[in-house]
């Protein structure tokens, strides 16, 4: 099997029901949830099994998710089988709201970094955002499976809680911003 085909040499790309523009909305939101796969797997091979096996598993599962996000996104053909579900959501607000208990408070916003993998799991979150952006401006445009919009938009904040408890974990502390003001107030308080 050869891997390329010259189909795409005047910038056009199959997708599942038709051909596109290379640079078309939809082809950008796939590609981006294909960049972000490829930068879990970096943050993937920077966590030891030993320290992360919840998130080393939980990340691996999410670049199979990020696949399907991909998948749904690059359908255009009627009556389309969609993967992305609500539950896949679900699970990661249960993993969200765990890593926030497992880390400190957090009352200030906070720079991207610290370890390594924190700093890396960041990259992850801001290309899971532009993930997003393109995906709602898809949606203004094309009919798209919805629950892809709501997963891109949970995933980043489960980057954030994971980056989070990856520092915790490294006993590496979350550099605050500076010149932040306190934004993350407790619940009681909102």
């Amino acid at each position: 099997m050869k891997l390329y085909t010259k189909k795409g040499d005047q910038g056009k790309t199959s997708i599942i029901g038709g051909r596109r523009d290379k640079d078309d909305i939809r082809i950008e939101a796939y590609g981006t949830c294909d960049e972000l796969n490829a930068f879990v797997g970096q943050a993937v091979s920077s966590l030891s099994v030993e320290t992360f096996p919840d998130l080393v598993q939980e990340l691996v599962n999410i670049q199979h998710e990020l696949f399907d996000c991909g998948s749904d996104l690059a359908t255009v053909k009627e009556n389309p089988e969609y993967k992305v579900t609500e539950d896949m959501t679900t699970f990661l607000e249960k993993r969200i709201d765990a890593y926030t208990e497992e880390c400190s408070e957090l009352k200030r916003f906070i720079l991207p970094g610290g370890s390594q993998s924190a700093a890396l799991i960041h990259v992850c979150r801001t290309v899971a955002r532009r993930a997003e952006r393109e995906t709602a401006r898809l949606n203004k445009e094309e009919e798209i499976n919805l629950e892809v919009l709501k997963y891109l938009n949970r995933l980043s904040d489960y980057f954030f809680a994971a980056a989070r408890v990856a520092n915790h974990r490294l006993q590496v502390a979350d550099v605050e911003y500076e010149r932040s003001a306190i934004v993350f107030k407790p619940d009681n308080e909102k």
